[in-house]
């Protein structure tokens, strides 16, 4: 098997021995999150790894669609590895940690279960932590040009004549 080496001179075999998989299928290093099979990485500066790893997680468990990746979930929640927002997201993530705890969990990412996820965020929904991520991951993760053709989105329509000749009356499950 070939092994990829960066211009750096790590392979992604490497960088796999070099993390730790945590939550879903998210793989945590130095300054980095990653999907665990290395498809996808983003770096972080404030942010320690594993809290991105925790509002990644946060974020998929708020807006659930199994058919968009963690690579979009990722981007969505990149705004808040900044200086300005570390301090809030390491209490917010310390406190989603301290709810895993209390149902005899090491930290919000060991926990398996999406519904004992869900739970979790009701008990801090009226957080501004929670209601802060909620409110920016609307716009974040569907607001992604990207995101759009995955769930049947076209964007916007005026430029190209509005809707009416363009599908408007064509839905069969009515």
């Amino acid at each position: 098997m070939e092994t990829i080496t960066s211009s750096k001179g790590i392979s992604r075999r490497e960088l796999l021995k070099r993390c730790m998989v945590v939550g879903a299928g998210l793989a945590v290093g130095t300054g980095f999150v990653a999907g665990s099979t290395a498809t996808w990485a983003m770096e972080t500066k404030y942010v320690a790894p594993k809290e991105m790893a925790a509002l990644i997680q946060m974020a998929r468990d708020i807006y659930p669609h199994n058919h968009v990746a963690d690579q979009y979930y990722a981007a969505a929640v990149k705004g808040f590895d900044s200086e300005e927002s570390k301090a809030r997201i390491a209490d917010g993530v310390a406190a989603l940690d301290a709810a895993a705890q209390g149902r005899g969990y090491a930290d919000y990412l060991s926990v398996p279960w999406e519904l004992e996820r869900v739970e979790i965020l009701r008990g801090m929904e009226q957080s501004s932590f929670f209601q802060t991520m909620r409110g920016n991951l609307v716009t974040g993760l569907y607001n992604n040009k990207e995101v759009w053709p995955l769930f049947g989105y076209e964007g916007e329509s005026y430029s190209k004549g509005g809707y009416i000749n363009r599908g408007f009356d064509d839905i069969t499950w009515v």
